[in-house]
């Protein structure tokens, strides 16, 4: 079975004051459908441009990238822009919900931006929404909900209209400890169930603990690849 996700050598290179900086160098990963990994490395260490080009924002110099078996890096601009609406999903530090549409409006605004509001749709949303806990919210606005139950509307709105693969960026960097367990947690299970490719790039590595594998950057590189669960385990719990 092909992966969902297949990076190959891959590097982006960044040009400041004269100098080359390469930011991803040489990168190669698979992710599977059904597979949570983590993205994790010091600041700088490229996780964050890397994360950037999975999502088609940024284009690499080199290399390749493969999701649901389409080449991105063969794409115009506006292929792009229209592959991430449809087959990507996104989860950032803060939620980013529309501040004037209700729980349930968030969330079924990607599926109007897909072409998907029919009633089974529709009621996918509300079950999504009812699956993580927020049956009694749907129709509170942002304002009115925590922030933990705001991140939660934001897996709803990244997971409803089905696309292969998700992507995290710090999904929990506003979030207590309570509450940030709890939204990873639910987050993973979600990723399971639904068969779905996610990555999470995340700087608290008690998060990890809910991840399948751990891809470890450092400059630019992968150093180091965890995929073993005892070895998850005693990372997220710093051992």
């Amino acid at each position: 079975m092909k992966p969902a996700i297949e990076i190959r050598d891959v590097t982006k290179i960044y040009e400041l004051a004269g100098s080359k900086i390469k930011a991803v160098d040489g990168v190669s990963l698979t992710v599977q459908a059904g597979e949570f990994t983590a993205l994790v490395g010091p600041s700088g260490s490229g996780k964050t441009t890397m994360l950037a080009i999975l999502a088609g924002l940024l284009r690499p110099n080199s290399g390749q990238v493969i999701i649901d078996q389409q080449d991105l890096t063969l794409m115009t601009e506006a292929k792009r822009t229209s592959f991430r609406c449809r087959y990507l999903g996104f989860i950032f530090q803060a939620s980013n919900l529309v501040p004037y549409l209700t729980a349930l409006e968030n969330v079924e605004l990607m599926l109007k931006l897909n072409s998907k509001t029919n009633q089974a749709n529709h009621e996918r949303a509300k079950n999504l929404l009812i699956r993580l806990g927020l049956g009694e919210r749907l129709h509170n606005l942002p304002g009115q909900l925590s922030g933990g139950q705001q991140q939660r509307v934001a897996i709803a709105r990244a997971l409803v209209h089905e696309p292969t693969v998700v992507l995290a960026d710090e999904p929990t960097a506003s979030l207590d400890t309570e509450r940030a367990h709890q939204v990873v947690e639910t987050f993973a299970a979600l990723i399971h169930e639904q068969g779905r490719a996610g990555i999470m790039v995340t700087h608290d590595l008690r998060m990890c603990q809910y991840v399948d594998q751990i891809i470890q950057m450092t400059d630019g590189k992968i150093t180091r690849l965890i995929n073993n669960r005892a070895e998850i385990t005693a990372l997220a719990k710093g051992k």
